[in-house]
C-alpha cells in the first residue's frame, strides 16, 4: 500500500468522524505496536505476526474465546482413538481460498491442503521445506518432527493424523497460527511458474479477510473476502496502522484516527477511563515477564551466579515502578490462573547481602560485566522493557555486575535472543492455547532449548524435562498438575530464568467499536467486529 493512499484514507476518516454516507464501506483502523516479522503461519514467531496472519487463515479448529472450549473450524467435527494416538477429521465442505494478481484458486479446500500445511513444515525432502531459508520453529518447539507418524487423506474431505504417543494438548496446539490450512494449489503453481517464494510473502488463505498489502513501518491493509465459509465479516476494510509508540497510539486513538489500540500503558489508563469516547476493556493475562540467563555462555552456567543476580534484584520495586497496580510478582514460569501452578514453591528472596557472597563463592569477588538485553516493544507483559533494564542495571551495580544495555529491532531482536546470542535477556510470553505444556515445554523445554528455539536460556535439564515429557502424554489433570509441580521446584533450584511480573490486560477502543472480544492469548482479531456510528 502507498503511504499517500493511507493518508488519505485517514484524513477521510477523520473529517467524518467515521460515519460517512450509508452506502461507505466499513474501514476499521486498529493502531498496532509493530511490523510483522513474517506475513507465513508456518514461519511466524510473535503476536505481532500472529495479528496480520489470523485475519487471513483459518486452523481445523480453533479457541472460542467466550467459552475457552476448542470448537470446529475447517474441521466440521472429529474423533480420537481410544489409545489417543489416531485423531480423524471431517473438512468442510465447499470452503473457498483467496485469489490474487498471481493465483486464482480452480477448487475448494480439501485434505491435500491440510497435508501440505503440515508435511511442509515436517519433511525435509518436501518441495517447500527449503524454500523460505528459515526453520519451522514453532513446529519444531512443539515436537511435531517426533510425535508425528503419519498423516493421510483418508478422501478428500477426511484428514487422519497418527502420532507417536498420546498428545494431551494436541488439539489445543493445533488452534495456534503454525496450524493453519494453506493453499496447496497456490503453492505448486507457484513452484511451476519459478515464483516458489510468493507463498510466503502473499499469503493465500480461507480466512474471513484477505491480504491487499503491507508496507513496512506504515500498514497492513486487508479486505472482506466476500464468500467465507463463515459468512461475510461485517468489516468491509481492516487497517493496522504500525505505531510502535503507545502515546502515540493513544493520541491517535482520542483524536480519531483508529479505532483500537494495542497495549496501552498501564499509567494512562485513567485518562483512558475518563475519555467519554473511549471504551476499555481489561482482563487477567496468561502471561509471564522475565529475565532468561543463557546457561550457555559463562558466567551464566553456574547456578551460583544466576541465584546471586536473582538475589539482587528487587522485583517488588520494579513491579511497583513499572506496572502499579496493574501487575503482581512472579516466582513461577507459570501464571496462577492456568492449571498445574505451584503456589507451594518459595521464591528466591531479594538480598543483595547474600548475592554478594555467593558471587565471591562462584570466584567473581569483584564482579564482573555483563549484557542485558531488553525489549524494543511494548507488551502487556513488558510494557518498559527499557525502563525495566535500567532498573535492573542499578540493582546489578550494588553487588558489582556491570551490566551494558543491548537491544534491536523488534524481528532482530527475537531472531538473536533464540538463537543464543545474548548473555541476559527481557523477554515474556503470553499463552497461545491455555495449556501449561505450551509454557513449561515450549519455553523451557530441551527440545526448545535448540539454536533458534523458544528455550531462551538455552537449559536443558532432565529432571525438569522428564516430568514435562511426561506430562504430555496423559490426559489425567490430577497425574499433569503433579508432574507440573514436580518440574518448577526443579526450576526454582536451578535459576534458568529470573521470573518478573504477570500483568493485567488492557484493551482501549473507540465507543463504534462492537463486537469486540478480547483474546487470553494476547491478540487481536477483528472477524466478529462491527462499526456503529
Amino acid at each position: 500500500m502507498k503511504r499517500h493512499w493511507f493518508v488519505v484514507a485517514l484524513c477521510t476518516l477523520i473529517g467524518s468522524g467515521f460515519a460517512g454516507p450509508a452506502d461507505a464501506a466499513k474501514t476499521l483502523v486498529y493502531c498496532s505496536e509493530g511490523n510483522p516479522d513474517d506475513l507465513s503461519p508456518s514461519l511466524a514467531r510473535t503476536n505481532t505476526s500472529f495479528d496480520s496472519i489470523i485475519p487471513v487463515f483459518d486452523n481445523l479448529v480453533r479457541f472460542d474465546p467466550k467459552s475457552h472450549a476448542i470448537v470446529p473450524g475447517l474441521a466440521e467435527s472429529w474423533t480420537v482413538s481410544p489409545d489417543g494416538l489416531v485423531y480423524t477429521f471431517k473438512l468442510r465442505a465447499n470452503v473457498l481460498f483467496h485469489g490474487t494478481d498471481q493465483f486464482k484458486p480452480t477448487r475448494t479446500a480439501n485434505a491435500d491442503d491440510v497435508l501440505f500445511s503440515f508435511q511442509r513444515q515436517w519433511l525435509a525432502d518436501h518441495p517447500f521445506h527449503k524454500v523460505s531459508g528459515k526453520h519451522y520453529d514453532y513446529f519444531d518447539d512443539m515436537a511435531l518432527p517426533t510425535l508425528l507418524k503419519a498423516i493421510e487423506a483418508v478422501d478428500p474431505l477426511t484428514v487422519r493424523f497418527t502420532l507417536s504417543r498420546p498428545e494431551a494438548p494436541f488439539l489445543a496446539d493445533l488452534t495456534m497460527p503454525f496450524a493453519a490450512i494453506t493453499s496447496a494449489e497456490y503453492a505448486g503453481q507457484m513452484l511451476r511458474k519459478g515464483t516458489p517464494e510468493l507463498f510466503d510473502r502473499e499469503p493465500v488463505g480461507t480466512g474471513p479477510f484477505q491480504l491487499v498489502s503491507y508496507e513496512k513501518d506504515v500498514a497492513v491493509r486487508f479486505k472482506a473476502f466476500e464468500e467465507h465459509w463463515g459468512g461475510r465479516p461485517a468489516l468491509d476494510n481492516l487497517v493496522f496502522a504500525i505505531t510502535p509508540n503507545a502515546a502515540i497510539r493513544l493520541n491517535k486513538l482520542q483524536a480519531g484516527e483508529c479505532h483500537v489500540m494495542s497495549f496501552p500503558n498501564p499509567a494512562d489508563v485513567p485518562k483512558i477511563e475518563a475519555d467519554s469516547g473511549l471504551t476499555l476493556m481489561q482482563q487477567e493475562g496468561l502471561n509471564v515477564a522475565y529475565l532468561a540467563f543463557n546457561v550457555q555462555k559463562k558466567p551464566f552456567d553456574d547456578v551460583r551466579v544466576r541465584h546471586a543476580v536473582s538475589m539482587a534484584i528487587d522485583k517488588a520495586a520494579l513491579v511497583n515502578a513499572v506496572y502499579g497496580r496493574f501487575g503482581r510478582v512472579a516466582k513461577n514460569p507459570l501464571p496462577p490462573t492456568i492449571m498445574g501452578y505451584n503456589d507451594a514453591t518459595v521464591d528466591i528472596p531479594y538480598d543483595p547481602a547474600k548475592a554478594s557472597a555467593l558471587l565471591a563463592e562462584a570466584g567473581y569477588a569483584d564482579g564482573f560485566e555483563t549484557d542485558l538485553w531488553y525489549m524494543p516493544v511494548a507488551r502487556p507483559y513488558m510494557p518498559n522493557g527499557k525502563r525495566v533494564a535500567e532498573m535492573m542495571r542499578s540493582d546489578l551495580a550494588s553487588i558489582g555486575v556491570r551490566a551494558n544495555l543491548v537491544t534491536v529491532d523488534w524481528s532482530v531482536y527475537m531472531k538473536r535472543m533464540m538463537n543464543g546470542d545474548h548473555q541476559t535477556g527481557l523477554i515474556g510470553w503470553t499463552g497461545d492455547n491455555g495449556d501449561p505444556d505450551n509454557f513449561l515445554y515450549v519455553l523451557l523445554g530441551c527440545e526448545a532449548a535448540r539454536q533458534g528455539g523458544g528455550n531462551m536460556a538455552k537449559w536443558c535439564h532432565p529432571e525438569f524435562d522428564g516430568p514435562v515429557v511426561r506430562a504430555k502424554q496423559t490426559a489425567d489433570v490430577a497425574e499433569r498438575t503433579a508432574l507440573y509441580h514436580q518440574a518448577q521446584v526443579v526450576f526454582k533450584r536451578e535459576a534458568p530464568w529470573l521470573p518478573l511480573a504477570h500483568s493485567l490486560v488492557f484493551m482501549a477502543m473507540r465507543k463504534e467499536v462492537r463486537g469486540y472480544v478480547m483474546n487470553p492469548f494476547g491478540l487481536h482479531p477483528f472477524a466478529t467486529v462491527d462499526l456503529v456510528p
